[in-house]
């Protein structure tokens, strides 16, 4: 047998793919053993059963960012920043990583009075952000977070559990009644366009945020989902934003989402409620717990305040406009 030097079989290879010898084959979910409507639903359709992680910089911001402070504060020189007092002592760890964007033509189409919110948002990070807090992340956040996910299929309902606070979410594809209630995952009703499936997404509170740099929603926020398996073990993602309180046009934001293929792959605990006890909750101790950290170059004291009137209760800020209340 001749033998073919690297270079020339990936110019073989290459050429098998264009001339169709290689094609990908789309999974297919298996068929439901019993009812005619529910073999109907599913037989055929693309199998998104698996466990699933996006890789990308979206939590940190959705669109294109360089490095820079978690939480900055003016450097030396001008224009220059630095960590600032709450994540000094995380050096480099303290810093977002830089990344590329995620929405569609790198703009988020902000009315005047939401771009000073996600401004002030931004600035006010660690102590704003809902996810700081562990509450629920909401979609499309709870798709791009640096956690997995786990999706179940079957032929009337999609379940997706996420690793990050034991967060679900149940995609109906059977006729529901409208839901009585808000959510911070919305509510999902989807169905199937060819190979697409197609989840549209309501009802959610008015707390959501996109990412850690502010970004947000109110309660009017609509969601419009889109996957695509472009190859066995890539979802492509697409979820079209619409919140005409807060934003000027409907916006879209894509990404791959790829198939954990680790041995034995699960998804691990995260239940954060306890985690984030006393960051909520450790002003309200009679007797502080946290009050001091020394490190080998500095040392860091905590000062706890109570906010005053009923911030003191105040878990997150609301996304809708302050004229709507």
């Amino acid at each position: 047998m001749r033998y073919l030097g690297r270079s020339c079989a990936i110019a073989a290879v290459a050429a098998a793919v264009t001339a169709g010898v290689f094609s990908f084959v789309t999974p297919r979910a298996p068929a439901a053993t019993t009812g005619t409507e529910a073999i109907s639903r599913i037989a055929g359709k693309p199998d998104f059963n698996g466990i699933w992680e996006a890789n990308n910089t979206a939590n940190w911001d959705l669109l294109t960012h360089d490095a820079r402070p978690m939480v900055a504060q003016p450097g030396l020189l001008p224009n220059s920043v630095v960590l600032a007092a709450p994540v000094l002592p995380l050096g480099s760890m303290g810093w977002v990583p830089g990344g590329l964007g995620v929405v569609e033509g790198e703009q988020i189409p902000y009315l005047s009075w939401a771009a000073t919110r996600k401004k002030e948002n931004l600035e006010h990070w660690i102590d704003r952000d809902p996810e700081l807090k562990c509450f629920q992340p909401g979609i499309p956040r709870a798709l791009y977070m640096p956690h997995p996910f786990q999706i179940i299929q079957d032929d009337s309902k999609i379940q997706m559990i996420f690793e990050f606070a034991n967060a679900q979410r149940t995609i109906h594809l059977n006729k529901m009644e409208p839901y009585p209630n808000v959510l911070w995952m919305g509510y999902a009703v989807g169905h199937w366009e060819g190979d697409t499936l197609v989840v549209d997404v309501s009802d959610f509170t008015d707390g959501i945020w996109f990412d850690r740099s502010g970004d947000f929603a109110s309660s009017a926020l609509h969601v419009t989902e889109r996957y695509n398996l472009a190859s066995k073990d890539v979802i492509q993602y697409e979820a079209t934003i619409e919140d005409p309180q807060v934003f000027s046009r409907p916006w879209k934001i894509s990404m791959p989402i790829y198939r954990r293929l680790d041995p034995n792959v699960q998804l691990t605990d995260f239940r954060c409620v306890e985690m984030v006890e006393e960051t909520m909750y450790g002003h309200l101790r009679k007797q502080q717990l946290v009050k001091h950290w020394e490190g080998a170059t500095m040392n860091v004291d905590i000062t706890r305040k109570i906010p005053p009137g009923e911030a003191v209760y105040q878990r997150y800020i609301s996304g809708d406009p302050p004229t709507s209340k």
